[in-house]
């Protein structure tokens, strides 16, 4: 396809810990755009007119280029148009590629974000529940993807308004053990981790509000 556009957008909260290698894989000539303000609103429409997205998908020509709409529609806080380009984007992965590709399993995490964002827990745990263990099989458990499904799986279980106790106690559980791996395997304090220490205060605290 010519004139492709290639466009990783990263920048918000709370956003996907890939490794750079990880970014690569998805997309390997992308160009960041390091926040919203800096991605110009004309580059959505230019996207949209040059890519078909039904065509992408119908025809598994380059689904990267919706996976990048989709990131620049989720910085930009369009969450609804994200979560549709993200699920069409990890179906046409799927279909193309198998759901063992790491391609796919990226697909997959940023599928889970878009979901998590718009509070839709259920259907996130779900998607983590069916890809955690493809992810465990065939990177390996302390893989940043494996980790990074778990944490979100131990986000969306804490973070539900209609979570049980049980559900926060495996929450914080799951997290203190993605803590422990990802600091022996990337080092402490390494940014794409940093928030697994206020995800674990907020699951202890919501923990603790079942026994008063």
């Amino acid at each position: 396809m010519s004139e492709n556009i290639y466009l990783s957008v990263r920048g918000f909260a709370d956003a996907e810990h890939f490794s750079r290698e990880s970014q690569g894989l998805l997309n390997p000539h992308y160009v960041r755009v390091r926040a919203a303000e800096n991605a110009p609103r004309d580059l959505i429409r230019v996207l949209e007119r040059r890519h078909c997205l039904a065509e992408i998908i119908e025809c598994g020509v380059d689904v990267h280029t919706q996976s990048n709409l989709a990131d620049t529609y989720h910085t930009l806080g369009r969450f609804d148009q994200a979560l549709r380009s993200r699920r069409d984007a990890y179906s046409g992965f799927v279909r193309f590629l198998g759901e063992s590709s790491q391609k796919t399993l990226i697909a997959a995490t940023n599928y889970a974000v878009s979901l998590k964002a718009l509070q839709r827990f259920e259907e996130a745990k779900a998607l983590m529940r069916k890809t955690m263990p493809v992810a465990r099989r065939t990177l390996g458990v302390e893989h940043d993807l494996t980790l990074n499904f778990r944490d979100i799986y131990a986000q969306c279980l804490y973070r539900d308004d209609n979570a049980s106790r049980g559900d926060v106690a495996e929450a914080i559980e799951i997290l203190e053990d993605v803590q422990r791996r990802a600091r022996r395997v990337f080092g402490p304090g390494h940014p794409n981790w940093e928030s697994l220490p206020r995800d674990l205060m907020a699951a202890r605290e919501k923990l603790a509000g079942f026994d008063t």
